[in-house]
């Protein structure tokens, strides 16, 4: 199941969508973004690079949250005399910096938060990136990974204050579904999960613009496909 939804800043008409398909293809989001132009703030999925690399008019931003995430799986994953003074701890540190630094500028409109991360968090990282071109790890270790895999696509959410440091957002938006799935035992096709993805996107699009789902279904229904409610 794909989610594909506004970020913060696009509060005129936010949308939710879910997408259910067979397989994480890659073939996939490039069908869905063909006609995009903007910035997608992304997990690592490597499906998401080739959006990036074959569909000129979309730049990917990966999402700081999975990046931290690696450094804390490298931490826990030291002897418990080793973790916090090894290198996994360092990286660990700066991605703490930053994500405390993106909360002191939250209540900023774009354009400060904008200029603020270039004054405040790119000195961050450019000391990370400068620390990180010192260490030497295992490519395909977790520490390896958070190092240098996915750098180029972190900084991207510098480029406009209205992008988020992580793609938490989406996250949160797909927990409904997977919570919700262990009910869909009558859903157990693709047209169950296809149907389920129309239902998902209706109702959290819904609650995205503080409409109450069932009312907004109900006016749907009458409305889209005049159906008589009263029966």
């Amino acid at each position: 199941m794909w989610v594909h939804r506004s970020g913060e800043f696009y509060q005129e008409r936010p949308v939710v969508i879910y997408e259910y398909q067979k397989d994480r293809d890659h073939q996939k989001p490039l069908e869905f973004y063909r006609d995009y132009k903007g910035i997608l703030v992304t997990d690592g999925l490597q499906q998401y690079h080739l959006v990036d690399k074959k569909l000129p008019d979309v730049t990917n931003a990966n999402c700081w949250a999975h990046a931290r995430r690696k450094f804390d799986e490298a931490v826990k994953s030291l002897p418990k005399g080793k973790a916090k003074s090894g290198s996994a701890a360092q990286g660990l540190a700066y991605c703490s910096k930053l994500f405390e630094l993106e909360q002191s500028l939250s209540d900023l409109s774009p354009q400060e938060r904008y200029l603020q991360r270039l004054e405040q968090e790119k000195p961050v990282l450019d000391a990370f990136l400068a620390w990180a071109n010192t260490r030497t790890a295992a490519p395909k270790s977790a520490l390896g990974k958070a190092l240098k895999e996915q750098w180029p696509y972190l900084v991207n959410y510098l480029r406009d204050g209205r992008l988020e440091i992580s793609n938490n957002r989406a996250e949160r938006s797909i927990k409904p579904f997977v919570i919700d799935r262990k009910n869909f035992l009558f859903a157990n096709t693709p047209k169950g999960a296809t149907g389920s993805a129309v239902i998902f996107s209706m109702i959290q699009t819904a609650l995205e613009n503080q409409l109450d789902p069932y009312r907004y279904l109900t006016w749907l229904l009458q409305t889209a496909c005049g159906l008589d409610m009263a029966d």
